[in-house]
């Protein structure tokens, strides 16, 4: 783990693991909510990891919250990421020993999920928006 990687969160503590992506683990969903990160000091870590996983258990409505962000590639929070669920959900139900979990994603917009374990895949559902539309030609 880049020594970098808890101060551009704001983080003075996290368990830390990598997947794809970093995985840190807090230990309270405010600590997610309230995330301030240093976007550029993100951008810049040499890590030659995907981008950044931020999550704590939930509360009486969800199993956990997390956050996801990604800024050297150009996404400096995604607002409701399906494909990090893929770690999250095996990583929560192993230590909720639950197969079907809900999810939600802190972002300023906001995301609910329920995933279930599906053998070794993870079954996404929830509510999407359009944001393109088109057509190519090839």
């Amino acid at each position: 783990m880049p020594s970098e990687l808890l101060p551009a969160l704001g983080l003075k503590t996290a368990q830390v693991m990598r997947s794809r992506d970093y995985l840190v683990v807090v230990d309270q969903a405010e600590q997610v909510r309230a995330l301030s990160p240093n976007i550029p000091a993100l951008a810049n870590l040499d890590s030659g990891i995907g981008g950044t996983i931020v999550t704590a258990p939930g509360g009486a409505d969800v199993d956990y919250v997390c956050r996801f962000f990604d800024p050297a590639v150009g996404v400096d929070e995604d607002p409701a990421c399906g494909s990090i669920q893929c770690t999250l959900a095996p990583y929560w139900a192993g230590r909720l020993g639950k197969q079907t979990l809900r999810a939600q994603q802190l972002s300023a917009r906001g995301g609910s999920m329920q995933c279930e374990i599906a053998g070794d895949r993870v079954k996404i559902v929830g509510k999407a928006r359009l944001y393109l539309q088109g057509t190519i030609a090839l």
